[in-house]
């Protein structure tokens, strides 16, 4: 498996270095807000499903987005809302950087399922052998970096 540097562009806002407010809903579940910036080629993880909703806003540039065994070409202002129990992923495309906004929650319960795909496994996408544990589907990728990344002076806002 490729090492999880591939995805050098993840920049999460619930970490101390770059705080994005969170909001706990009811119920005590938590609210995430993400960018995920995507090299042409690059997945942003591993093709999963969830137990909870997530919303999905390309702000510039081009992803694939795969999604239960289906591929999706994304461009700027594209929106993907997946249910709860929705199989996706996404890979950058086109000629540079895939900005993507992402959004969620986490309640007590979250449950997440990593199956294996043979469309996600054709960009290095996809899980071994499925699972429900995030440590065993990563097992050999290199923790994210929470910097920014090489390409940050070609994004939109720099």
């Amino acid at each position: 498996m490729p090492p999880l540097s591939r995805f050098p562009g993840i920049i999460p806002y619930e970490t101390s270095a770059l705080t994005w407010p969170c909001s706990t809903l009811a119920g005590g579940d938590v609210s995430l807000f993400r960018l995920h910036v995507l090299p042409p080629g690059e997945p942003n993880g591993l093709y999963h499903s969830e137990s909870e909703q997530e919303a999905f806003l390309v702000l510039s540039g081009e992803c694939r987005l795969l999604v239960e065994g289906e591929e999706r070409l994304l461009r700027s202002w594209d929106f993907f809302h997946s249910p709860a129990g929705t199989e996706h992923i996404f890979v950058g495309a086109g000629d540079g950087p895939c900005v993507i906004l992402m959004a969620g929650a986490r309640s007590e319960n979250w449950q997440v399922l990593y199956p294996v795909s043979e469309l996600a496994a054709r960009y290095g996408a996809s899980a071994e052998e499925e699972t429900s544990d995030p440590r065993q589907a990563y097992v050999g990728f290199e923790p994210s970096r929470r910097a920014r990344p090489s390409y940050w002076d070609r994004l939109p806002w720099a």
